[in-house]
Order: C-alpha cells, then structure tokens, then sequence
C-alpha cells in the first residue's frame, strides 16, 4: 500500500476566493510546507507582503522549481509613507486574472496579510466593514490593529485596470469618465 503525503498547509492558510480563480492567504511558508503548496494550491503567483530582503535558500529553490512568480511589496505597517502605492502594486496583481492561483503572505499572516485581506473584501467584494474587522480579528488572534483597522477602512485607490483581465470575484462600480466596458476604476 502506498504511502500518502502529508500536506501541512502555511501558518494561518485560508482561501479569500475560490470561484473563478483561486485566491489563498498565509504566513511565510516553510519548507514542510512546500507539497501542499505544490500539489494542493498548484500557485502560479505568491505575492510577499512584509520587510524581509532575502528569500531563504530553500524558498528561492522551491519558486523556481515550480515556476512560481514571486512578487516582494515591501510593507512594514500601515504607517510606511509608500503604503497607498505599495497596496496599488498588490491590487494591480490581484486584479489580474493571467497571475492566478495566488497566495498573498506576510511574515505570521496575521495583521499585514490582514490588511491586504480586508482590502481586497472592501473594494473587490463589497464586504461591511463590520465583517472585515471581525475576520481580521479572527487571523489576528484577537489583537485589535487599531491603525490597520483604520487603514482598510479609510483606504481607496484611483488604480484603473482592464476589464477584460478582471477576475469575475471583483465587483466595481465603473467611473462615469471611464468608457464603459474597457476599464473600470476602483473606489
């Protein structure tokens, strides 16, 4: 009888959407968790928000052998004076259907990969703010990230991006100076 792997998924894993195209959060994977990665989630892009410089060895080994693009958006918190743009940079790669499956992480995947997370259900999902504070507290074991809290709530972007590269999740409303059917712009 065969053996069967053990899949142990990232630290703090969860889907964020998984109707037309996947879409995963987590903290730093290891390499225990590589097989899940790689014959679970099948990722064709991980985006990497947090302030490490270097991937481990072992990390850079694993992207390239599965050809995973890795996209690093140096976040440090909510407070970096480039946060507005850094969170455009994610957003332009979520808003991509040709880059999915995704795995967005930061370092625990708690308050940063929070963060991206509860943008992304503001803007993309239409979600209250009520359901993103309660799923960001659930990730963050409880610890009430006042000034990330704020940001998702506060936080709007004049990002444009194509429709037709859209995945079919994301719901705008499109900008009445915008032709209708090519663009849309998120606010």
């Amino acid at each position: 009888m065969g053996q069967r792997a053990n899949y142990i998924p990232p630290l703090s894993f969860s889907p964020v959407v998984s109707t037309d195209v996947s879409l995963y959060r987590s903290g730093y994977p290891m390499p225990l968790n590589y097989a899940f990665i790689r014959d679970q989630l099948h990722l064709k892009t991980i985006i990497y928000v947090g302030e490490k410089d270097e991937l481990s060895p072992e990390y850079a080994e694993f992207l390239e052998q599965e050809k995973i693009q890795f996209h690093r958006i140096y976040m440090d918190s909510c407070r970096d004076p480039d946060i507005q743009e850094r969170m455009d940079q994610v957003l332009q790669l979520v808003l991509d259907v040709d880059n999915y499956p995704i795995l967005i992480h930061s370092n625990k995947g708690k308050h940063r990969a929070g963060v991206v997370v509860g943008i992304i259900r503001k803007l993309l999902q239409g979600w209250s703010v009520a359901g993103i504070y309660q799923e960001y507290g659930i990730f963050s074991g409880g610890l009430k990230g006042e000034v990330d809290l704020e940001f998702i709530t506060m936080f709007n972007t004049n990002l444009v991006v194509p429709r037709r590269k859209m995945p079919d999740f994301a719901t705008f409303r499109p900008a009445a100076s915008v032709e209708r059917g090519k663009v849309d712009r998120l606010h």
